[in-house]
C-alpha cells in the first residue's frame, strides 16, 4: 500500500527528517509515533503531498506521491490536528463544502455526508452550527470532513487532542469499522494505549528517522525485560536480595517487591523459590506485561524533549 524509503528533509541548517523508512500493509491501522521534535509531522506533510521531500520515495500503491502529482493524493484522507471547519455554518453545508473540494456533486455527495454523519455520529447533530459542538464533535466533524471522497488510505494527526471520553471512544469506533471495511490508517498520538488499542504495526521515531518498526507482539520484545511482576510481601525485607534472586532485575520499596522478568515460566518459579526459603510469606503476586509506553521510552529516552 505505502511505501516511504529513505526520507530527508532540511529546513535550513536544521534536518528535520534523515532516512527515514517504513511500509503499510493495505488494510492495516498503522502507529507512527515519536517525541516531540522526532520528525513525524514532516513525515506527515511529504506523506500527504503537501511537502516535497529532500530525498528518498513515497510511493502509494507503486504512485509517487509528490506536491506535483495529484492522482495519489486523491486516495488519501487527511485528518489535521489543527481544525479547517466553518463554524458559523451548520455540518452539513460544512460537508458540502469539502466535497465540493473534492468534486462531488448531487445525490452522490449527499449520500457521502449522510453517510459519513452517521458513522461519526454527528446524524442527528447535522443542522446545527458547528459553533455549537463541543471539542470532541468538532473533532468527529472534522474526521467526516477527510472521508467524504471515500480514501484509500486515512492519515489522522494527533485526532483526539482536548477530546471527552464519549467523543474518543465515537472516533474509536469509527476508524474501527473503516478498518474493517478494507481502508488503511496511519494514526499518529501521544497516548500510548490508543495505539495499543487500534494499531497492528507501530513506527517510532527519534531524531528524525524510524528507530523501530514490528508488529504490536513483537514491538513489546525490544524491552530487556517483558513482564513486571508485583510482589507484595506481608513483612518488610531487611537483608540484600541481590544474592538471592541472582541478577534479575528489581526493586523493593516498602513491603512491595517489583521483579522484571523476561521469562515468566522459567525465572520467576526460581526468584519466588529463594524468596520462600528465607521463610517469606506473600500477600499477592501480580504480573503485568510490558505497555507501548515502556517500550517508547526505554528507545527514546525518558527525558522530555520539546
Amino acid at each position: 500500500m505505502l511505501e516511504v524509503v529513505g526520507l530527508r528533509k532540511s529546513f535550513g541548517d536544521t534536518v528535520a527528517v534523515k532516512n527515514a523508512s517504513f511500509s503499510v500493509e493495505p488494510g492495516s491501522c498503522f502507529g507512527l509515533l515519536g517525541p516531540n521534535g522526532a520528525g513525524k509531522t514532516t513525515v506527515i506533510s511529504i506523506l500527504t503531498g503537501t511537502l516535497d521531500a529532500d530525498g528518498g520515495t513515497v510511493l502509494l500503491d507503486g504512485e509517487l506521491v509528490s506536491v506535483n502529482n495529484p492522482a495519489p493524493k486523491r486516495k488519501i484522507g487527511y485528518v489535521p490536528q489543527d481544525l479547517a471547519l466553518y463554524s458559523e455554518i451548520n455540518a452539513i453545508d460544512n460537508l458540502r463544502f469539502f466535497g465540493s473540494l473534492y468534486g462531488l456533486v448531487g445525490q452522490h455527495l449527499t449520500n457521502r455526508i449522510e453517510s459519513c454523519l452517521e458513522l461519526t455520529g454527528l446524524k442527528d447533530r447535522s443542522n446545527e452550527p458547528v459553533a455549537n459542538f463541543s471539542g470532541g464533535m468538532k473533532r468527529r466533524l472534522n474526521i467526516a470532513a477527510a472521508l467524504l471522497h471515500e480514501p484509500d488510505l486515512v492519515i489522522l494527526d494527533e485526532p483526539t487532542v482536548g477530546v471527552d471520553p464519549q467523543s474518543r471512544n465515537a472516533i474509536f469506533d469509527a476508524l474501527e469499522v473503516l478498518n474493517s471495511k478494507g481502508k488503511t490508517i496511519i494514526y499518529t498520538t501521544h497516548y500510548m494505549e490508543e495505539v495499543e488499542r487500534l494499531c497492528q504495526r507501530v513506527a517510532i521515531m527519534d531524531n528524525g528517522t524510524v528507530i523501530a518498526q514490528e508488529s504490536m507482539s513483537n514491538i513489546k520484545r525490544l524491552m530487556p525485560a517483558k513482564n513486571e511482576v508485583f510482589v507484595e510481601l506481608v513483612n518488610p525485607l531487611s537483608i540484600p536480595l541481590d544474592p538471592i534472586i541472582g541478577t534479575i532485575s528489581h526493586h523493593l520499596d516498602g513491603t512491595q517487591l517489583t521483579l522484571e522478568v523476561d521469562d515468566l515460566t522459567k525465572d520467576l518459579p526460581r526468584a519466588l523459590a529463594s524468596l520462600a526459603q528465607l521463610g517469606l510469606q506473600f500477600a499477592s503476586i501480580r504480573t503485568q506485561e510490558s505497555s507501548l509506553e515502556q517500550v517508547f521510552l526505554h528507545l527514546t529516552g525518558r527525558s522530555l524533549r520539546d
